[in-house]
């Protein structure tokens, strides 16, 4: 089934490369630097030192647009320190021509659900809206492809923002990519009701993996499942680790499986066991590991303990120590204790916290239950 992944869409394959973003616009390039657009800039109390330090080029362009770029931003809603720290970090928006601006405007207000919600976007984003306008069509083609995926506008506009080459090449690419998702997804034994939901999450988390040649998922797979991975684990592993399964290699993969199976002194049955309860296991450089195996060991806790729980290799040799030493306050020995008190976010770690304090407080008897009689 697998190898079918591997030479299905083969002959629609291709690799993806990032498109430039930089906006030079065919005007002249001067000498000394354009004195109007360095005055606009200063009167909207932009950091002309930052704009010189970083895009110095924009400022020797013959013509801008500045006025003009203050003042659709301003039209949005965007207050002057706004603006400033916008132009200031993206000062080759002043090179977009206003008709190219108001066409970005339209676009992207297709997909917002205010005006308010496109400024915060701009102010985070600034190059994914300042974009090139030859890239216009292939914007527009691919929010009509992934609105016709059912995605909601919410989920299309953090897309177009947060990886916009995505957005900026043909259309066709980007249904090659999803296409050999959800095709892998079905192969692997998921049902059509849950895909649009993982594909929603992978994008959600991980928007580059439309950037990726979709080769490279498949060989992944395949070598997970060379490794003995059963088509249900494989399933397992993609839904847990979505788009970043896209970012591993067989290579580096099997480093870090022979170092993990080494240091635990495992067999390969329980090495994939515990990949299933840490998958991410799989794309921990060996340097990153040996720190993490060597701060837990140093604590006292057990190569045992790690096998049960190998999920705190997932925290940082500093948040394990921070948090032995704030249950050790409380009379918890994590030498003997259960290592899934260390486990979560730092949310889940206070509420266990808490639960020991309270245990800790809680009277042994309560003080106010009425004390039984003679008989």
């Amino acid at each position: 089934m697998l190898r079918h992944i591997a030479t299905s869409l083969c002959l629609r394959c291709q690799c993806v490369t990032a498109l430039p973003l930089n906006l030079r616009p065919c005007a002249t390039l001067n000498s000394v630097e354009n004195q109007q657009t360095v005055q606009a800039l200063c009167d909207l109390s932009v950091d002309i030192q930052k704009v010189r330090k970083l895009k110095g080029w924009v400022l020797h362009q013959s013509s801008a647009y500045t006025k003009e770029v203050a003042e659709l931003l301003k039209d949005m809603g965007a207050s002057g320190s706004v603006i400033a720290r916008i132009l200031a970090a993206h000062p080759e928006a002043v090179l977009c021509r206003p008709e190219q601006m108001q066409a970005q405007r339209e676009l992207w207000m297709s997909v917002c659900a205010n005006q308010k919600e496109l400024v915060a976007i701009i102010e985070k984003f600034p190059a994914s809206f300042f974009t090139p306008f030859i890239h216009h069509d292939n914007q527009r083609n691919n929010i009509t492809y992934f609105q016709s995926l059912n995605l909601n506008k919410r989920i299309i506009s953090k897309l177009m923002a947060s990886a916009p080459q995505s957005f900026s090449r043909p259309v066709e690419q980007n249904q090659v990519m999803v296409c050999t998702l959800q095709q892998a997804y079905q192969e692997l034994g998921g049902d059509e009701v849950n895909m649009k939901v993982w594909l929603l999450k992978l994008l959600s988390q991980n928007p580059f993996v439309l950037l990726k040649p979709p080769k490279v998922l498949r060989q992944n797979l395949l070598f997970l499942k060379d490794k003995g991975f059963s088509t249900a684990e494989l399933l397992l592993l993609l839904s847990k680790l979505r788009g970043f399964v896209i970012e591993l290699n067989p290579h580096s993969m099997c480093r870090t499986l022979a170092y993990s199976q080494d240091t635990m002194g495992c067999s390969e049955g329980e090495l994939r066991d515990i990949i299933l309860n840490c998958p991410a296991l799989l794309y921990y450089p060996e340097t990153l590991l040996a720190e993490r195996f060597r701060g837990l060991l140093s604590t006292g806790i057990s190569m045992t303990q790690i096998k049960e729980t190998p999920t705190v290799l997932d925290l940082t040799t500093q948040i394990v120590n921070y948090r032995i030493q704030q249950l050790q306050a409380y009379g918890y020995d994590i030498r003997t204790g259960s290592l899934e008190v260390l486990n979560g976010t730092k949310k889940d770690f206070e509420m266990s916290y808490r639960k020991l304090q309270l245990r800790r407080e809680r009277p042994l008897f309560n003080p106010v239950a009425p004390l039984k009689g003679d008989d």
